[in-house]
């Protein structure tokens, strides 16, 4: 099962947070917003079939998120948690930590905002196009 989104790059990206990554729905961006590679994210957690949310829903799933910027690619490799509830409307966010709130896609990232390709970066602060792909593998 997965998930797409699409989005766009901003001036203001920085990705150097080290323990979260993020795309959004916002049109903006503050210099401050450093786990943020994309704005004007065409869709939401919130929107994501119930079928692929209970599929995350599991200690044992694994999740993978497929970061394409252009000529760029990039993979993070995470998993699922019973406490994931897709909700947000806004945001979607993995982290390298077990934290988890309304946003969060993903945890036990093996990286986060700063492990990106700075190649990507760079395209992204230039306002390329970024799709992210969610899939899911659940537990067994």
């Amino acid at each position: 099962m997965r998930e797409v989104i699409r989005a766009r790059g901003h001036d203001n990206v920085r990705a150097e947070h080290a323990s979260t990554f993020e795309v959004t729905t916002d049109d903006w961006l503050t210099p401050a917003g450093d786990c943020i590679l994309a704005v004007e994210a065409d869709r939401a957690p919130s929107a994501f079939d119930p079928a692929f949310v209970d599929a995350c829903r599991d200690h044992g799933a694994r999740i993978t998120a497929r970061v394409a910027v252009g000529d760029h690619v990039q993979t993070v490799e995470g998993r699922g948690h019973p406490a994931l509830s897709f909700e947000s409307d806004r945001s979607a966010v993995a982290r390298t930590s077990d934290y988890v709130d309304d946003r969060t896609v993903m945890i036990d990232a093996d990286h986060a905002a700063a492990g990106f390709d700075r190649a990507m970066v760079d395209a992204l602060r230039e306002g390329a196009d970024l799709v992210l792909t969610l899939t899911v593998d659940p537990g067994a």
